[in-house]
């Protein structure tokens, strides 16, 4: 299943999930930006940093060579020549959960602590019903059979 979401906040979140049985269970997150990946899932994190693009190259060869100098100078105003900093290089980083940490653990002692406290918790209701959000329209989405239009301010289908 796939399920493809579009925030007004201006990024886009893909939801892959594969009901295929058989394998190892996992679970975890990839994010993509402009500037490398960072991936969390199997007690870890990774974070990859791809070099920076510093222009976004150009295609002239077809065009006339007066047309192609034309071009050339405009992009060039644009877009100087430049070169690759140290701080562009590429390169990966992965933090990993100390020897026998465990976030379920974690999460339910936080959750019994402010049981006995009469605290809020860290993740309430309102946390859990938006986390798990994009699973649940994406089953809606299947069960209906069309695009489903979620007004996340309200909590509500439009």
């Amino acid at each position: 299943m796939l399920g493809l979401f579009d925030y007004k906040e201006g990024f886009n979140l893909s939801l892959r999930v594969n009901f295929v049985d058989g394998g190892e269970e996992s679970e975890g997150f990839l994010f993509t930006g402009s500037e490398g990946t960072m991936e969390i899932g199997g007690g870890a994190v990774t974070v990859t940093r791809v070099p920076r693009q510093m222009e976004p190259g150009y295609t002239i060869d077809t065009f006339p060579l007066a047309t192609q100098k034309i071009a050339l100078e405009q992009y060039r105003a644009k877009y100087p020549h430049t070169r690759l900093g140290t701080e562009s290089l590429g390169g990966s980083e992965k933090y990993v959960a100390p020897q026998g940490y465990s976030d379920n653990f974690d999460h339910f002692a936080n959750f019994f602590a402010s049981v006995r406290s009469r605290k809020p918790v860290v993740e309430d209701a309102v946390f859990g019903y938006r986390a798990a959000g994009a699973a649940l329209l994406s089953n809606l989405s299947i069960e209906r059979g069309t695009v489903v239009h979620w007004d996340a301010e309200a909590m509500k289908l439009v």
